[in-house]
């Protein structure tokens, strides 16, 4: 950090460097020497002919009822766009992804080949399946394709040193693909230091991101962390205030108003003194929930805690439940979803922001009766963005399946694909995959 600030020291009394200050400037910095997929076309490095190694996340769900068939192709989907554009321009295309959680072995009940027809058709195109992602057929069989060919490498984490950033295997990838230019478009992964999405950098003469990765950048770091169009309104929900901490933080320090939802609510509750029933509470984190209320007041930023909770005798779809207050919510029942008057609250200051990120569901919503306050804030962003024009961007899991089950999925501005990467850069971490690009 030295090194960074050197020169600077006669702006110390203005400018107090943190090291989270210094974090943001030097991705600020490497982020516009960052060269884009489209520059890269245009300086005559993607030419036909050419092979093109793509870093993918075809990591898609499967159906539990009907064996091979792909439950939800927005993964697929997401990576057509650079594809295209690559193949428009003559290129070999050569997919690299990853399927499940092999552990470094061949299990063909991870194989990416049930992943092919999907891909060839929505592509358009024929596909073709490599039996292997490294080694001498593969380089073969990667030499023979035609300009504007694509072939889908078998799933890399057959091999442990996908994992573990191995430079053996990165070099074998790299070589295998015959590739001298690559392209990450697989954000679910970019928090991940793997050689797929990081080691192999290191053999290629060219790493940009792809455009679904450019997208995610755009919006959850211009348009939430770095230039957000204000007032900016975050909606933070999950079961457990302990695995949201440094998200919480970054975004009090970004947010105009941080909005609490969700199973963590019980804790912030316990902290200003109410009754929370059954309602989860991490004891231990009661002091930490007091000091975010404490930092938002000092940063003057509007933490909302939900006034009113539907709640329920049982943890289940059947259980008998009503609308309390937060502040007396009794002993035998458990909050499950945000009440009226919260939703009517919550809708209010959306109302009132030009930019909004939604992480996590406010209720139990894979049971119908605590589902309304999740479809409540779908359809407000949804509704927002077509009649105010207000950026909303949804990441999260839980909430992209939400807004997905009532089809409002494209009447937002983005949703993000990566959950854990999206998670990580809302909390001001630098993924490895996107620093990786950088260096390149």
């Amino acid at each position: 950090y030295q090194r960074r600030v050197r020169g600077w020291s006669r702006f110390a009394p203005m400018l107090v460097l943190t090291r989270r200050t210094l974090g943001r400037f030097s991705r600020l910095v490497s982020t516009a020497a960052r060269k884009t997929l489209a520059q890269l076309a245009d300086e005559g490095h993607i030419t036909a002919g050419q092979t093109v190694l793509v870093r993918a996340d075809l990591n898609v769900p499967f159906s539990k009822t009907e064996p091979g068939k792909i439950s939800d192709d927005t993964r697929i989907r997401g990576v057509l766009p650079t594809i295209d554009f690559l193949r428009q321009r003559g290129a070999r295309v050569v997919i690299a992804t990853h399927c499940g959680r092999p552990k470094g072995e061949v299990n063909p009940e991870f194989s990416v080949k049930p992943i092919a027809p999907a891909l060839s058709a929505l592509a358009n195109t024929e596909v073709l399946v490599a039996d292997d992602c490294t080694g001498s057929e593969v380089e073969a069989a990667v030499r023979t394709m035609r300009n504007g060919q694509v072939m889908l490498l078998e799933n890399v984490r057959f091999h442990k040193g996908e994992t573990k950033n191995d430079p053996e295997f990165a070099a074998a990838l790299a070589k295998a693909s015959g590739a001298s230019v690559f392209v990450n478009d697989a954000f679910g992964t970019a928090h991940r230091a793997h050689a797929s999405t990081a080691g192999v950098v290191e053999y290629m003469e060219h790493a940009v991101p792809g455009f679904l990765v450019e997208k995610e950048l755009e919006y959850l770091e211009r348009a939430v962390l770095k230039s957000p169009n204000r007032p900016l309104v975050a909606i933070l929900g999950g079961a457990k205030v302990s695995t949201k901490i440094p998200v919480i933080r970054s975004l009090l320090s970004t947010c105009d108003t941080v909005i609490v939802v969700g199973g963590m609510c019980g804790t912030f509750w316990r902290a200003l003194g109410h009754s929370t029933g059954d309602s989860l509470v991490e004891e231990e984190y009661i002091p930490m929930a007091k000091s975010f209320t404490e930092d938002a007041a000092n940063n003057n930023v509007h933490l909302y805690l939900p006034t009113d909770a539907l709640v329920a005798d049982d943890f289940s779809a059947a259980a008998n439940h009503k609308v309390v207050q937060c502040s007396e919510i009794p002993d035998g029942w458990t909050a499950m979803d945000i009440g009226p008057e919260t939703m009517a609250q919550v809708s209010a200051i959306l109302e009132r922001a030009n930019t909004i990120i939604w992480n996590g569901p406010p209720g139990v919503f894979e049971y119908d009766a605590f589902a309304e306050g999740t479809y409540h804030i779908a359809q407000d962003l949804a509704r927002l963005t077509r009649e105010r024009g207000t950026t909303t961007v949804v990441g999260g899991g839980d909430s992209v399946a939400a807004i997905g089950q009532l089809g409002l999925a494209d009447q937002v501005s983005h949703v993000s694909t990566g959950g854990g990467a999206a998670l990580e850069l809302l909390e001001g971490q630098t993924l490895p995959g996107i620093a990786a690009l950088n260096r390149a």
